[in-house]
C-alpha cells in the first residue's frame, strides 16, 4: 500500500488534479439526494473532491475524515474546521448523524475483507434511516482499457479486489443498505504509459509479484518494448455505487 503521509504533498498533481476531481464530484452529486443536510466524506484525502461537493450543493454541511495526518492537513487548509483525523473502521460520530456518506478510492485499499465489512458497518451506523452511501468500486478493473499495456500485463497475478462491486453490495446488505443507483466518471489524466507502468510494477504496485520476481522482470521488459513509452493510453472509467439505508 502507498504511504499516504509521504504521498500527500504530490497526491493531487499525480492523480489528475482538478479535472479528475471535477469529474468525480459531478458523478457523486448526481447520486446525492436533493435536500441532504449533512455529508461525511470518508478518506477525504486532500479534499480536492470534497470541497466541490460543498460548493455544488449550497446548504450541504460537509465533514471530512482521513487517517493520514498529511492528507488531513491539506484537507483542513481547503475547508477549515471540517476535517477529522480518524479511522474509517471506527468513525467518531454518533449513530444516525449524516444524510450522506461518501468514500472515493477507499475500499480497494483495505488489506482484509473484514476491513471492508467494518467500513460498511460504520457507514450504516452513522447514516440516518433513508440516508445514502456512495462509494467507488472495482477500481483496479477500471484501469483495464484494452490497451497494448493491458495485453502485456495479462499474465501478472493481481492483488485481490477488496472493492469488488458484488462483495461490497453483500457487505452493505448485511447492514441494511440496499442498492440505490450507480454512475461512472473518467479518471482524467490517469491513463497509463508503458514507462510509468513498468516503474509501478517494479515497486510492487497493483500486483502480488515481489520486486525482482523473474515474471515481473519479463513483463517489465515487454513494457519497455512498447512504442510511445511516455504516451498515456486511454483514461480509466471509474464506477460509483449508491446504497440507501432502510
Amino acid at each position: 500500500m502507498l504511504d499516504y503521509e509521504r504521498e500527500a504533498a504530490e497526491y493531487d498533481a499525480t492523480r489528475g488534479g482538478e479535472p479528475r476531481a471535477a469529474a468525480a464530484a459531478d458523478a457523486l452529486l448526481g447520486l446525492i439526494p436533493d435536500g441532504a443536510g449533512r455529508l461525511l466524506d470518508v478518506a477525504c484525502g486532500t479534499r480536492i473532491v470534497t470541497r466541490r461537493l460543498a460548493a455544488g450543493r449550497p446548504g450541504l454541511r460537509v465533514t471530512g475524515v482521513d487517517l493520514a495526518h498529511g492528507m488531513a492537513l491539506r484537507a483542513a487548509a481547503r475547508l477549515p474546521g471540517a476535517v477529522v483525523l480518524a479511522d474509517s473502521r471506527r468513525l467518531p460520530f454518533r449513530d444516525g448523524t449524516f444524510d450522506v456518506v461518501t468514500s472515493v478510492w477507499l475500499l480497494h485499499l483495505m488489506e482484509d475483507p473484514e476491513d471492508v465489512r467494518a467500513v460498511c458497518a460504520e457507514v450504516a451506523r452513522v447514516l440516518r434511516p433513508g440516508g445514502v452511501y456512495v462509494t467507488t468500486v472495482d477500481k483496479a478493473a477500471a484501469h483495464d482499457v484494452g490497451s497494448d499495456i493491458d495485453t502485456v500485463l495479462a499474465p501478472h497475478p493481481r492483488c485481490p479486489a477488496r472493492d469488488d462491486a458484488e462483495a461490497v453490495a453483500a457487505h452493505a446488505a448485511a447492514y441494511g443498505l440496499v442498492p440505490a443507483g450507480r454512475a461512472r466518471f473518467p479518471g482524467v489524466g490517469q491513463g497509463r504509459s508503458p514507462r510509468a507502468t513498468a516503474e509501478d510494477l517494479r515497486r510492487g504496485w497493483f500486483t502480488t509479484l515481489a520486486p525482482g520476481d523473474p515474471l515481473g522482470d519479463r513483463i517489465a521488459e515487454r513494457l519497455a518494448a512498447l512504442p510511445d513509452q511516455d504516451r498515456p493510453r486511454p483514461d480509466p472509467v471509474f464506477t460509483l455505487r449508491a446504497f440507501r439505508k432502510l
